[in-house]
């Protein structure tokens, strides 16, 4: 895989951040780590986020505690979670998406917190802006729920004929709305047929995979949510089942047995974050630090999951692949 890297703007401000009115009576500073994920999902962004930490540092266990809570999938229990995260209290609260970056917002305006959003970290109220965000929140903007179109125009070259396309979305995620408009405005560009399908729960996969098998779609793919992640198993065991090619959000479902992704290296991800964190721990203010946003994209193929399937991967998609999976 060809490496790819984020562009990095580090604010030359070192204003210190008060740490005192929230620190612990220890000498430890305690990090506040708040996802939707289950805690089995968060591993791909814990792992770069802790290793990170410790290069500036921060080794957890020892210099620095991290309290780790995870919503898995209920992004309605998000808010309590940071509330209790700020009671504890912490030092800092690690936001891992959006719905736990504007949980965390919404619990606190003074205690430092850095995030990693899909959305428009400006749009959503979180800084005001990406190159002086102000107030006591920095972190990283990845685009991730803006890419259903390109992920759309990657399946239509997959495939001889492209058919009907199913585009899946989690109806608890409040950006669904936004990402089916953006699909539908890609797909009414490219005149391709598009069939919208809304899931909430776990038990509901079996149908709407069902639906698909009826409705003869020839590929699949899924909106951005943590809840897709969580259940991502499931979701490549049903593709495989009813032979239905998929693209995926993450590379992790790819390396899991699933077909196709495009997104960030979320590995760099976990380490900006880490890092920035690391930058506050050490007395920078969160709005010295600007938003970093992601620059460079990964296509991930797994070639046994398309021999699987059936498929004769075009060499100009190959071309294209940053990494193969046999």
């Amino acid at each position: 895989m060809r490496r790819r890297d984020f562009i990095k703007i580090i604010g030359s401000a070192a204003t210190t951040w008060p740490f005192v009115a929230h620190a612990q009576k220890t000498t430890i500073p305690v990090i506040g780590y708040l996802s939707a994920r289950s805690a089995g999902a968060e591993t791909a962004l814990r792992t770069p986020f802790l290793k990170a930490l410790a290069e500036g540092g921060f080794v957890a266990g020892r210099d620095v505690l991290v309290e780790y809570r995870f919503a898995a999938g209920n992004e309605d229990q998000l808010r309590e979670l940071a509330a209790d995260l700020v009671r504890r209290p912490v030092s800092m609260l690690v936001a891992a998406e959006r719905p736990s970056a504007l949980a965390a917002k919404a619990a606190t305006s003074t205690i430092p917190i850095v995030f990693s959003t899909g959305d428009d970290p400006v749009r959503l109220g979180l800084v005001k802006s990406v190159s002086h965000p102000g107030g006591n929140a920095t972190g990283v903007h990845i685009f991730t729920t803006q890419l259903g179109p390109k992920r759309l125009s990657l399946v239509r070259d997959l495939l001889a004929k492209p058919g009907l396309i199913a585009f899946v979305v989690d109806s608890n995620n409040t950006s669904s709305p936004r990402q089916i408009e953006e699909i539908q405005s890609a797909a009414k560009t490219l005149g391709q047929p598009i069939l919208v399908l809304w899931v909430g729960a776990e038990r509901e996969l079996d149908n709407v995979f069902s639906t698909m098998a009826q409705q003869k779609v020839s590929a699949v793919l899924y909106g951005a949510t943590a809840f897709f992640q969580i259940v991502s198993a499931r979701l490549i065991a049903l593709a495989a089942q009813h032979k239905i090619p998929a693209c995926y959000e993450w590379r992790d479902a790819v390396v899991e047995g699933g077909l196709m992704s495009y997104n960030v290296n979320r590995d760099e991800i976990g380490r900006q974050v880490g890092y920035y964190a690391a930058q506050i721990l050490k007395g920078i203010s969160p709005s010295n630090l600007p938003v970093v946003q992601s620059s460079k994209f990964v296509l991930v193929i797994n070639i046994g999951a398309a021999k699987a399937l059936g498929l004769d991967l075009p060499s100009a998609l190959l071309a294209q692949a940053d990494e193969l999976i046999e």
